[in-house]
């Protein structure tokens, strides 16, 4: 099968998506109105409320949203063949993330760009408070560990690289200090700053870095784990410095990293006239997972992610300019996440190897697929990037810097946002010194991912990838859950019909539960009194959802039955 072949008509199903099922979206589900005052006016500060172009929102949008998580789930996925994961990428993402991205902003926007979390408390019950607090504990506790992992272990494989990322810190520094200083926009010095960390490719290979001198033959101290504990040291100053300093330029230099290499993808996959090797559906060893239910945790973005609902209630939702913008920033978002999704799946089934018995070797079985993943991905780019006239060296160092570059940003942002949850839980909890201490918060919110990152046992190197890859794709399933009953109350008490919600919201619920109660049996058999706690309490948190999903819309229904609706006190002209 010609992979361009794929490309395209993946391409038009999600523009058949976005043209005719985000309208139905629009017009009958959440009901846009044009002259509905946003937030963005309705509180404009000029600094969180800012009306925003629809087309520079979409943009800072796409780049919260589109980390490493679109590429890593895929790349394992494939395992099962690229069938089953390329129709879950399309139908998750038409069916279920374009609702609930679409729909998590409209709701936020709707009640002051409250976040997803307070709505929560507010559209179902007070408990629904706590019960988002613990499963973003967990779904950052367990991104953050997984994305260390995935840094360190490409660090290790590709030390041409490490010089590049070392590099984008200062680079990223510079270009916020000065965007900072002259309030000039930051698209030119963005622009210089892509360009210098591409040139900066030609100096790592001439000087890669490797901390292999350091590192013991075996035991703890491998390389993979001092880089990790490196990452996090270098992550809890991150997450202490103002956004502005790093985070902030970084993203800009990642947003045209982004774009840079779904071109590449594209340019590669048309011109080489690539074919995919990998078997529609892979016949798998007797002892490997089934990709049902664990194909739907495996890949969460990319299909259906949770942490959406936090960009979009957090950030996104402050700067929507019209409400009927909220169809292109949040719906086509989501098809711009699916669209890196299926670039990966082509990277690792048609770019990574020339046969079927090459993948198969590097496809073998689910902990070699796991494990080598983001190698995969990386080995597929630089094919692609070849066909294009790249030589291979160049074109890897590039595909593991994109990588590299979307973890990082999503590490820095995912500890400080850690940091808040671990301050906000203190709070709830009446520990008053740690929710008012930043740097005791930050300690436990490097503390605890950088433990799970090295836990002994599960292998040479600790836990596999995989099994960590699992139990953040079921957290992040119910963060979308959570979000999704939220969607449905409010489209409930607003009378309008709730099943293009209820759907995915259901489905969802259903494939993690199932998917945490495989994982739970697996890991009491195997005797692993580690996992297997933390496997117990997401399964607790998934049925303590399940049940305030239920009552929520329990209420709402009956609330539909009375004469009148109340009227949406945010609602304001």
């Amino acid at each position: 099968m010609p992979a361009v072949v794929v490309a395209l008509t993946v391409a038009v199903l999600f523009f058949l998506g976005y043209r005719y099922y985000s309208k139905y979206l629009a017009e009958k589900v959440y009901a846009l109105d044009p002259a509905f005052a946003t937030p963005a006016h309705a509180m404009r500060d000029g600094v969180d409320f800012v009306p925003t172009n629809k087309h520079v929102l979409f943009g800072h949008h796409f780049t919260s949203i589109a980390g490493a998580a679109p590429i890593v789930g895929p790349a394992i996925a494939v395992f099962w063949g690229w069938l089953p994961a390329l129709t879950w990428v399309v139908l998750g993402t038409i069916f279920a993330a374009g609702v609930h991205d679409f729909g998590a902003l409209v709701v936020s926007v709707r009640h002051r760009a409250r976040s997803i979390g307070t709505l929560a408390q507010d559209v179902i019950n007070k408990r629904s408070r706590t019960l988002f607090l613990l499963i973003i504990f967990f779904l950052l506790t367990l991104v953050n560990a997984v994305f260390a992992v995935v840094i360190a272990t490409l660090f290790v494989a590709n030390p041409e690289a490490v010089l590049p990322i070392l590099f984008q810190i200062p680079l990223a520094i510079g270009i916020g200090q000065y965007v900072y200083r002259t309030r000039s926009a930051a698209l030119v010095p963005s622009l210089i700053g892509v360009v210098l960390l591409y040139l900066s490719i030609l100096v790592g290979q001439a000087v890669p870095i490797s901390l292999e001198f350091l590192a013991a033959d075996s035991g703890f101290f491998t390389e993979r784990n001092i880089w990790v504990i490196l990452l996090f040291a270098y992550t809890f100053v991150a997450s202490r410095i103002p956004v502005w300093v790093l985070l902030q330029p970084r993203d800009y230099i990642n947003s045209h990293q982004l774009f840079i290499a779904l071109g590449v993808i594209a340019l590669g996959v048309t011109v080489g006239m690539d074919r995919i090797v990998a078997p529609a559906v892979n016949d798998t060893p007797p002892d490997s997972p089934s990709w049902f239910p664990l194909l739907f945790v495996t890949i969460a973005c990319g299909a259906v992610s949770g942490f959406h609902s936090l960009v979009a209630s957090g950030t996104t939702s402050k700067q929507l300019d019209k409400e009927t913008d909220a169809r292109y920033v949040g719906y086509f978002g989501a098809v711009g996440e699916g669209s890196l999704a299926l670039a990966t799946i082509l990277a690792c089934t048609a770019g990574v190897a020339a046969s079927t018995t090459d993948w198969n070797a590097l496809y073998s079985d689910f902990a070699t697929a796991s494990d080598g993943a983001t190698g995969n991905f990386v080995d597929g780019v630089a094919g692609f990037a070849g066909n294009l006239g790249v030589p291979l060296s160049i074109a890897t160092i590039f595909a593991a810097i994109v990588v590299i570059s979307f973890a990082a940003t999503t590490m820095d942002t995912g500890v400080r946002l850690q940091r808040y949850i671990v301050q906000e839980i203190a709070d709830v909890a009446g520990a008053t010194k740690l929710s008012r201490n930043a740097t005791l918060a930050s300690l436990i919110a490097v503390g605890v991912p950088l433990v799970m990152a090295l836990l002994p046992g599960g292998g040479e190197d600790g836990y596999t990838f995989g099994v960590l890859w699992q139990l953040f794709g079921t957290t992040n399933q119910l963060t979308a859950g959570l979000a999704l009953a939220v969607i449905a109350v409010w489209v409930t008490r607003n009378r309008r019909n709730p099943v293009a919600v209820l759907i995915p919201l259901v489905f969802l619920l259903v494939m993690t539960t199932w998917a945490l109660i495989i994982n739970l049996v697996e890991f009491v058999g195997e005797g692993d009194w580690v996992l297997a706690p933390l496997d117990l309490i997401i399964f607790v948190l998934a049925v303590w959802l399940i049940v305030e999903a239920s009552l929520g819309l329990r209420a709402a229904w009956r609330s539909t039955r009375t004469p009148e609706v109340e009227r949406e006190p945010e609602r304001e002209r």
